[in-house]
Parts: C-alpha cells; structure tokens; sequence
C-alpha cells in the first residue's frame, strides 16, 4: 500500500531556533508529524534541512537530520525526473512535500509532484500552516468572495504595463482582486508600476514580511501611492517577500 504525501507548510522567513519559536506559526501536530517523517521532498535541502532543525528544537525528528533523505524538486528538475521522487511512496513510505517558504504547491513546482501523485493513487494530505496568499487578501480589505493570483507579470516595461492593465480592468469588470508577486529586489519598480499604469481610485494593497515581525500591510488608492512616492514615504520593502494586489473601482 502505498505511503501518504503530506504537504508541509514552512515559515515565511527567518525564525528563531528558540522552545516554541514555531508555535505561533504552524499547529504542534503538524510539527509533530513533521518529526516523524524520514523522507522529504524540498525546493532546496539545506533550507529543508534548517526548517527541521527548527521543528526539532520542540519535537526530536525520526531519526538524526544527516540520515533523512532530502530530495530536491524545483524549477529545473526534467518532468521525467518526478516519478523517482514518488518511489519511496510507492513503496509504503509517508514522505513530505517542502517548499521555500509558506505552504507547498501554490506558485511552486511542487504542484506536479502533487499531480502526479495522485495519478498513482497515493494520498495526498495538505497541512495547516501560513500562505503569504491567503494572509494578503485577510489583510487588504479588498474583494475576497473572487480573487486570482497571477504569480510574476512579465520584465519588460511596455509589456508588463500592458499585463497591469489588462488585469485592472478584469478586476473593475468582475469585481475580483488580482495578486501578483515579484523578485523581492525588484519590489519597488512593481509598485511603480502599477501605480502608474492604474487608474488613480484603483485599490493597491501592498503586502510585506507577512506573519513576522516586520510584517507590513497597507492598502491605498494608487493616486495615494503615488503621492507617497512622490514624498518618498514608500514602504520599507527592498528584498523582503512581497504581495501586491489591486481591486478596480
């Protein structure tokens, strides 16, 4: 029969190695489970192999860290390469999905493995734990009955202003917030962007360091947004995880 493949939800940034440093951030049982697993699949395994470290501070892993096997799924494993991920799984072994931080998945390669998972009837078990996604829309006060996230808008300037406005006027036409992320080095060329390529009463959340203690939520008109620019009283934002979201009025 074959094992189970937990979907494991990480931190959204760096976190203390600390007694009860996780508490606040995933439930005990999910870091219980978490430390009884002896196979894992990360996007890196030395940041897998740190997020343990920090699970093992409260619940001593399986077995010592150097002897679990970490594999690594990311942007350039060959799709001919995912079904070696999952045979231990079809050999009766649980094993656990990681991502770089927050939940596995979403806007993650691990989707395929997911995918694939189940075409081999394994079951698939998804985790409580923080979604940098989720946790903007709670925080907007923008539309979250309809919202879709639109991962990175293209580097180009012409096109990416283009794509904003493409997705400004869906959203003013279905009432749907729309969600992007962004390099975290290039977080203000995203704000200056949308800003500029909205209309002034658009609603521009910007949402930063979620779930930790510089976290910084703040929603604004984009005509607002510009004027604080102008001021030069952006958000302190350069090379922190972002979400940006944009609601058309």
């Amino acid at each position: 029969m074959p094992g189970t493949l937990y979907l494991i939800p990480n931190t959204l940034g760096p976190t203390e190695a600390a007694p009860n440093a996780l508490s606040n951030i995933l439930p005990a049982q999910v870091q219980e489970l978490t430390a009884k697993l002896e196979y894992f699949v990360a996007e890196n395994a030395k940041t897998a192999r740190a997020f343990l470290k920090l699970v093992a501070v409260d619940h001593p892993l399986a077995r010592p860290l150097q002897e679990i096997k970490i594999s690594e799924l990311n942007v350039n494993t060959p799709p001919a390469a995912l079904s070696a991920l999952l045979a231990p799984l079809l050999e009766g072994h649980d094993a656990g999905l990681v991502s770089e931080a927050g939940v596995p998945a979403v806007a993650d390669p691990g989707a395929d493995l997911v995918r694939l998972a189940h075409q081999h009837g394994i079951t698939v078990r998804p985790l409580v734990g923080p979604s940098s996604l989720l946790l903007a829309v709670m925080a907007s006060g923008l539309n979250g009955q309809s919202f879709a996230f639109n991962g990175y808008l293209p580097t180009d300037p012409a096109q990416r202003t283009k794509r904003i406005q493409q997705l400004e006027q869906r959203s003013r036409a279905e009432k749907q917030t729309q969600l992007l992320i962004e390099t975290p080095y290039r977080n203000a060329a995203m704000l200056e962007a949308l800003v500029s390529a909205c209309q002034p009463g658009t609603l521009v959340c910007v949402a930063t360091d979620l779930s930790l203690a510089s976290e910084s939520v703040r929603t604004l008109t984009a005509a607002k947004w510009k004027a604080a620019l102008a001021a030069h009283k952006g958000p302190d934002f350069h090379k922190k995880p972002t979400v940006f979201l944009l609601l058309g009025q």
